[in-house]
């Protein structure tokens, strides 16, 4: 098992210094002793760990340093974990720090602790929680495997002398075998404002692993500029969806990026690294057909750039109703009823060339051109269920529309778009309905969702620091 290395840094802490005026002049004495505790990783086991940072309860593997803060923001372990007696100065300790186990940190001294700040090597903080006395504190996110973390504890001795000291540490490689990762989409490029962000685990987390679950969500982070409310949604053991509560802002950029790399994921191992995705939003446009009308209207950016006479499906054939998105185009396709169950010789089949088909179904369901039907656009529905229109109009919705965008149905009669089995369905779920499909938004404690800004997660994740009030 590769080590981990535990150093105390001699560098300057976050502590007053002298204003030359003899003002906030903190004293060359001042020190308070922290214990800083982590689980050990050890070889074919991982105990359950219920300790403090003073070692008691029961932990086996619980390993601590002694580590002085002083008002110079300098540090030195006093007491190695071999027991070898004092040390000064700044030290490496090598340990396998087991990142499913606690960090505490706690005072061995009279004082308190006013500000911990863990992060890892990539930049990212780890949240912690500090007891009602300011004399403990320990990590509430999870650390990673393999990751080296800087920790600076900021302090006050018993006379309430700031000191300080920075420390970091590496915790243990993830153990062998799969790791878990997740296939980021869309591609790069541009799409629709009802653009839906997937993710495909390598393999599956059960419902009943509500941790694990809690654990993937809040690795996969979505940011957007402008910043939108957005969550994640468990469409099945493997697959998630991400919405924003309501469609993209036109011309926003969205950024996709998973942080399981070096995530314990219960007793599914460690998160393996996946590519990140980037992709931008174009105009916002809309197409809602009235089959009662037998009229689409098209919106760009909220304003109508075109009504379009339509025919959709007749009795029998009734066209789905509610929200869709353009999942392809098609220029040229040969369309057959059989494929969507009308058996030949029957006086519904069909075998027809078709152009300008824009795909809103897996089943089969587009937008397109219809010339020979032209006498009931606007008149009546004829079809077996798709849109169609002139080949004028087909034409140029095909080349105004963009993959994601927006299709929707209203007054057909016909069956709800389902919100997964065919397509892109999402947004047919309020956006409370959608909540409860998240791990993160329906536990306990947690919020529903967060903006999805630039510097921000969306998974609503608990803060990255600690600043107690004193």
């Amino acid at each position: 098992m590769t080590g981990s290395a535990f150093l105390v840094a001699m560098v300057p802490g976050s502590v007053p210094r002298d204003d030359g005026k003899g003002q906030g002049s903190a004293s060359a004495d001042a020190s308070v002793t922290l214990v800083v505790g982590r689980s050990l990783q050890e070889p074919g086991r991982v105990p359950p760990c219920r300790a403090g940072a003073d070692g008691g309860g029961p932990c086996a593997g619980w390993r601590q340093e002694r580590v002085r803060a002083t008002a110079h923001g300098a540090g030195a372990v006093l007491r190695d974990p071999a027991g070898r007696g004092a040390t000064a100065g700044a030290r490496a300790v090598v340990l396998p720090t087991d990142a499913r186990g606690p960090l505490q940190i706690g005072l061995a001294d009279p004082g308190r602790i006013v500000d911990v700040t863990v992060r890892d090597g990539h930049g990212r903080y780890v949240g912690g929680a500090l007891d009602v006395e300011g004399r403990r504190w320990a990590n509430t996110e999870p650390m990673r495997a393999g990751e080296r973390y800087t920790v600076h504890v900021g302090a006050q001795d018993a006379a309430g002398t700031p000191v300080g000291v920075t420390m970091t540490f590496r915790t243990a490689p993830p153990s062998d075998g799969d790791r878990l990762t997740a296939e980021l989409g869309p591609a790069p490029g541009t799409y629709g404002a009802g653009q839906i962000v997937t993710a495909a685990l390598s393999r599956p987390v059960p419902a009943a692993d509500r941790e694990a679950r809690i654990r993937v969500e809040g690795a996969l982070e979505v940011t957007s500029e402008p910043a939108v409310e957005g969550s994640w949604y468990w469409v099945d053991a493997s697959t998630l969806h991400y919405r924003p509560r309501t469609y993209w802002p036109a011309h926003a950029v969205v950024r996709v990026h998973s942080g399981l790399d070096g995530v314990q994921v219960g007793d599914h191992g460690h998160g393996g690294p996946s590519e990140s995705v980037e992709f931008t939003v174009g105009d916002r446009i809309e197409a809602v057909t009235d089959s009662a009308a037998h009229e689409m209207t098209v919106l760009r950016n909220g304003r109508v750039v075109r009504t379009i006479p339509v025919t959709t499906g007749k009795a029998g054939f009734l066209t789905r109703s509610g929200i869709k998105v353009v999942l392809g185009k098609e220029e040229n396709v040969r369309m057959r009823g059989d494929t969507v169950g009308i058996q030949r010789g029957t006086k519904e089949f069909y075998d027809l060339p078709v152009r300008y088909a824009t795909r809103v179904t897996w089943s089969g369901e587009y937008v397109h051109a219809a010339p020979w039907s032209v006498d009931a656009h606007g008149e009546e529905n004829v079809s077996h269920g798709c849109t169609g229109m002139s080949t004028e109009n087909a034409a140029w919705f095909f080349k105004t529309v963009r993959v994601g965008d927006i299709v929707e149905v209203v007054n057909s009669g016909g069956e709800p778009m389902a919100p997964f089995a065919n397509g892109f369905g999402d947004w047919n779920l309020d956006w409370s309905a959608w909540l409860k499909g998240s791990a993160l938004a329906s536990a306990p404690g947690r919020p529903a969702a967060a903006p999805s800004g630039p510097a921000s997660s969306v998974s609503g994740r608990t803060p990255s620091r600690l600043h107690p009030m004193t």
